[in-house]
């Protein structure tokens, strides 16, 4: 573990690395869900199966097939509900925390002096150029959390709300899209951090996001 200078702050603050890994794990298990429930129990593939077992016992229709496959599925779509209040409530954390943070970490100032230095540097932008596309992706990522959030309420509590139920299936597939916009932030986040730890400047990156870092 590094050791922080006395009078020196950190990298990341303990909050900052609290939000960063409990949305990690979040993330993850909400995305395991909806694997989950598009291959083991998915409704139409497991009602055949459903109904197959079942009629080893005793006759069964192919409704009843249906409906004890479509409860399996919506147990899973329960849990995948809960981790989504949960996303909900660390997207909230995160906002307010934006506020308290030490000057030095917030990350509106951190993109302000990334763009400042692309702007006055005039010759060999390319770490400057670089820095200040990583702060452009991390501000599309937060949008999309926002999106996800919204739209995931939306269709928790669409059964609460009329003008919601009239648009489930708009709301629903746009939900869908932006996970996949989520799992290539995912993808271009992991290569950037394995891409970073091989370069001597940006060593350590992950190493940081567990102790905090120096300042």
């Amino acid at each position: 573990m590094a050791v922080i200078e006395p009078g020196k702050t950190k990298k990341y603050s303990s909050s900052i690395r609290l939000w960063h890994w409990a949305t990690v794990l979040i993330i993850s298990g909400s995305l395991l869900t909806v694997l989950i429930n598009s291959t083991i129990t998915d409704k139409h593939a497991i009602t055949s199966l459903v109904k197959e077992k079942i009629q080893q016992t005793k006759g069964i229709d192919n409704d009843l097939s249906r409906s004890v496959a479509g409860a399996l599925e919506d147990k899973v779509w329960a849990i995948h509900t809960y981790f989504g209040y949960c996303l909900a409530a660390l997207l909230l954390f995160r906002l307010v925390l934006e506020f308290f943070q030490l000057a030095d970490q917030k990350f509106i100032r951190k993109l302000k002096a990334a763009g400042q230095k692309f702007k006055q540097v005039k010759q060999n932008r390319q770490d400057a150029l670089h820095e200040l596309t990583v702060k452009i992706i991390y501000i599309i990522f937060y949008c999309l959390l926002v999106i996800m959030v919204v739209t995931g309420l939306a269709l928790a509590f669409d059964d609460d709300f009329s003008f919601l139920r009239d648009i489930h299936h708009q709301v629903k597939s746009f939900h869908g899209f932006c996970m996949y916009l989520i799992l290539g932030f995912i993808v271009l986040h992991l290569a950037g951090v394995f891409l970073a730890e091989r370069k001597k400047e940006g060593k350590g990156i992950v190493s940081d996001m567990i102790n905090g870092g120096k300042g």
